[in-house]
């Protein structure tokens, strides 16, 4: 006889919402020579960021402070709102759970698009939530549609990016102010801003903290090439995000991750050159793409989704033949996008890589 799980936990297949590459490294028993399949930033944190964690190092004997106080109030400062209005929390991922186990039990129905950040569906499931979940539209998630869903269900939660994972598509900030409106005050939207700093200023509501309906989610994993380190922060209402507090983990951050974090937020002049790189980057994938009679879709995040012009076993198998060339890259697995595949930005060395590789591995795939 062993320990019962609860039926929810036993009714759950074991499964994990992404394979890394390391995992597929072990696998291959060999390391990819290009590596831009993970959404990450391979220009790296400034060097400011690199110093200070070096500087500290030596304190990794002390726990972290449980308050998140300096880089709370740093934030707040940078954002103009209260520290009150912000939590602090071990990436992006922890807080989505934390917030789905705020609004979900079981049966509880929650929105989202269909192919859209799968670690959401992840959360809800383990809380027993009903995903309703809603296509693509012209290859951005479709507000009328999520907004039509909300409704019908009654539901208390709705999840939405912008700009979006996995298509790096976005809506202008009319267009979301226009949703957020339009929402019941019952229904809590999670706004999930990962890539706000490699968006245009344009797609940016104000933040507004009146509103007690929006947590915005923001990242210090993407344009500030943290995403080792695994911070994340929520803003909100204040009543919403003192929430948090009672669940969360608060010896979760660590002492460095507090430190790196802080020392990313005050260097704002390398964040603008990494984006400016970043934009580079976006710019030379799309240009790869289309010379190999490809579409690139326009992307406002730090990865170009490519559209393979034929069907997703198609896209699969370009996957696969880059990854045997040792090009990591990933691609959407829902219906409609999963003809696609998905390119990180790298440094110059990587992208001559998959320069080189992609031509061989459409050759291979047809």
């Amino acid at each position: 006889m062993n320990p019962k799980l609860v039926p929810l936990i036993d009714s759950l297949p074991s499964t994990v919402p992404f394979v890394g590459p390391e995992a597929l490294e072990r696998k291959r028993n060999g390391l990819f020579r290009a590596r831009l399949g993970a959404n990450e930033n391979g220009f790296g944190p400034a060097p400011s960021v690199i110093a200070a964690i070096q500087k500290h190092a030596a304190e990794s004997w002390k726990y972290a402070d449980p308050e998140n106080f300096d880089l709370k109030h740093a934030l707040a400062s940078h954002l103009h709102v209260a520290p009150s209005n912000i939590v602090v929390g071990e990436g992006v991922d922890t807080l989505l759970g934390l917030a789905v186990r705020q609004y979900v039990s079981e049966g509880t129905p929650v929105v989202t698009s269909l192919g859209a950040y799968p670690t959401f569906n992840f959360h809800v499931a383990g809380f027993g939530g009903r995903l309703i979940t809603v296509p693509y539209r012209d290859d951005r998630e479709d507000l009328s549609a999520l907004l039509d869903a909300v409704k019908r269900e009654n539901a208390p939660l709705v999840y939405f990016s912008n700009p979006d994972n996995p298509m790096g598509t976005w809506w202008d900030a009319d267009d979301v102010e226009r949703f957020i409106d339009a929402l019941p005050p019952t229904t809590m939207l999670i706004l999930d801003e990962a890539y706000g700093e490699t968006a245009p200023a344009s797609s940016k509501p104000a933040i507004d903290i009146s509103r007690s309906n929006v947590l915005r989610m923001r990242t210090f994993s993407k344009a500030y090439g943290l995403a080792g380190m695994r911070c994340g922060y929520a803003i909100g209402a204040q009543q919403q995000i003192t929430a948090f507090d009672k669940i969360r983990n608060h010896f979760g951050m660590n002492k460095l991750t507090q430190i790196a974090a802080l020392a990313a937020l005050k260097d704002q002049d390398y964040l603008r050159q990494v984006v400016g790189k970043i934009i580079a980057a976006r710019d030379r994938i799309s240009t790869i793409a289309e010379a190999n009679g490809l579409k690139a879709i326009p992307s406002a995040t730090n990865f170009v989704t490519i559209d393979c012009g034929k069907d997703g076993a198609y896209a699969l198998s370009v996957l696969n033949r880059l990854i045997e060339r040792d090009v990591f890259v990933r691609k959407p697995m829902a219906p409609g996008l999963d003809r696609c595949i998905r390119v990180s930005v790298g440094l110059d060395a990587e992208l001559d890589i998959f320069e080189q590789q992609l031509p061989l591995a459409l050759q291979a795939a047809s």
